[in-house]
């Protein structure tokens, strides 16, 4: 770490604590040769993952994205706000998990029809519904009667 006011890599640490929330360390150092003192800030680097569309489009994967289909799915059912959230989580950990950080979405399509299926068969039809992409009645009536 070089200190600020003259460039030095030598320093030591005299204060260190985790911030609020638990995201990042924050280290009071001193330099060792100007004397002077500076705050530094250590995080974990997040992983970021894409998206590849069925058009081939490449998009940042988005968690609010995720969220609000699993929402839509969920409208009027007993199901609350913290299981949507459970949800989403355990589906990003999967996702992070992963060796590559380009997923597809067929993927994701899968993974939260997998646990809509656990949940809620009503929430499941419905997410099904938009991403299998339904053309007419009968693929809805296939869908509707493996659930039962």
């Amino acid at each position: 770490m070089k200190c600020p006011y003259c460039g030095s890599e030598r320093s030591k640490v005299v204060d260190k604590r985790e911030t609020e929330e638990g995201a990042a360390t924050r280290r009071r150092r001193e330099c060792l040769e100007c004397e002077k003192r500076y705050t530094t800030y250590e995080k974990i680097e997040t992983v970021i993952l894409t998206v590849r569309k069925k058009s081939g489009e490449i998009q940042a994967f988005d968690r609010n994205k995720l969220k609000t289909g699993i929402m839509k799915a969920c409208e009027k059912r007993p199901i609350s706000a913290g299981q949507i959230d459970d949800i989403v989580s355990d589906i990003i950990f999967h996702l992070r998990n992963k060796e590559s950080t380009e997923i597809t979405s067929a993927l994701i399509g899968r993974l939260v029809m997998t646990r809509l299926k656990k949940l809620d068969k009503v929430a499941y039809i419905r997410f099904a519904s938009v991403y299998k992409d339904f053309k007419d009645p009968e693929e809805f009536q296939d869908v509707v009667s493996k659930v039962k």
